[in-house]
């Protein structure tokens, strides 16, 4: 039986516990080795502190180690860290970012957490890269501490990443224009084991910031091989690249719905193989590509029996293209990636431009 994969936590949630468990100390002078904090869907969980300074005194740092869980997230492991001080209100002359009702809570960021500086993001230029979800449960749980302590008068918090800005260089934040370190992100709270929604969400950001731009043509790739490969031929900026991972009808349903007005399409022999079979989804995990059924493939393009004859035995998408580069028959490789293309612009409705790259990034074939 395969093992159960097991869920953790995003970086906003960490974040929120840390500045609940500093907020208390910070007020109360007394440290707890665990606090609870609300969720969006309304549940509450618990987190263990990784360490607690100052309780007591005119500021408070305590922190949250990121328990991923078996998701693999760059961020795993990392210490989100809130350092929290009193102010008599988050109001005018303070940097506060984020207030609630009373003016008495003032977000900050840190050594670790990026700044926005492109437009199309969820947060606003300037501001830190503290999305919406994460500072609404940075409030809460700031909010329930106050509520606890029964004091008055306000705190300022600020969240850092130590390691955020090594991590950050592992990620795509760069070319979204957030500089300096990571994204404080999270929509739910929780991060679900190899999950799409940081895919999915970081193509569709990327895709913001190519609009508001003022790009009309977005380059969807399959991973930095193919991208460099697109890049080498195409002649536009890096916020055109969007990296799209195996999300190929996601991303071509997000072009369409963005406005663009041509795709670009690069990828290699295996996802050019299943983009041509109209697979939605092209990782192995949502259904391996069966070189048996891609030779079949090649019979409805019509390619000649004795060809397909050569192909027998195959065992992999590879093979089949090794095979046909050695009969000489780059016609059937353009072929198939016609077909995909093809794909491409029936479920986008818009023209794509398709690049078939091979393992060392170089451009074999363009239709």
């Amino acid at each position: 039986m395969a093992k159960r994969l097991r869920s953790g936590y995003t970086t906003g949630a960490c974040a929120a516990a840390a500045a609940k468990a500093a907020t208390l100390a910070l007020l109360t002078g007394e440290v707890a080795a665990r606090v609870e904090i609300p969720f969006p869907d309304q549940s509450r969980v618990g987190f263990e502190l990784c360490r607690c300074l100052g309780a007591g005194s005119d500021e408070v740092l305590a922190s949250v180690v990121k328990d991923a869980g078996d998701d693999p997230d760059v961020t795993n492991g990392a210490e989100i860290v809130a350092k929290v001080r009193k102010i008599a209100d988050a109001g005018a002359g303070d940097d506060a970012v984020l207030l609630d009702g009373t003016k008495r809570i003032s977000l900050a960021a840190g050594v670790g957490v990026g700044m926005v500086t492109k437009p199309g993001l969820a947060v606003a230029v300037g501001e830190p890269a503290i999305n919406p979800v994460p500072r609404q449960m940075i409030l809460a749980a700031v909010n329930e501490a106050l509520a606890e302590a029964q004091v008055s008068g306000g705190v300022k918090i600020t969240i850092s990443v130590p390691a955020g800005e090594v991590l950050a260089e592992k990620t795509l934040n760069h070319r979204l224009g957030i500089v300096g370190g990571l994204s404080i992100l999270g929509s739910t709270g929780i991060v679900r084991p190899v999950s799409a929604e940081a895919w999915t969400a970081t193509i569709s950001a990327s895709m913001n910031v190519a609009r508001e731009t003022g790009l009309t043509e977005i380059v969807l790739s399959t991973g930095r091989t193919s991208e460099r490969g697109a890049q080498e031929h195409l002649d536009l900026p890096e916020e055109a690249y969007a990296m799209m991972g195996d999300f190929l009808e996601f991303s071509l349903l997000e072009a369409a719905g963005h406005g663009f007005t041509q795709i670009h399409l690069s990828a290699m022999w295996a996802k050019v193989m299943k983009g041509a079979m109209k697979i939605p989804q092209t990782h192995v995990r949502h259904g391996a590509l069966e070189a048996g059924e891609a030779v079949q493939f090649m019979q409805v393009l019509g390619v000649e029996p004795e060809v397909i004859a050569e192909l027998a035995g195959v065992n992999t998408a590879r093979e089949i293209y090794e095979r046909l580069t050695a009969l000489g028959r780059a016609d059937i490789v353009a072929a198939v990636c016609g077909a995909a293309k093809q794909y491409a612009e029936e479920t986008s409705g818009l023209p794509v431009r398709l690049y078939l790259v091979d393992g060392h990034g170089k451009v074999v074939t363009r239709v």
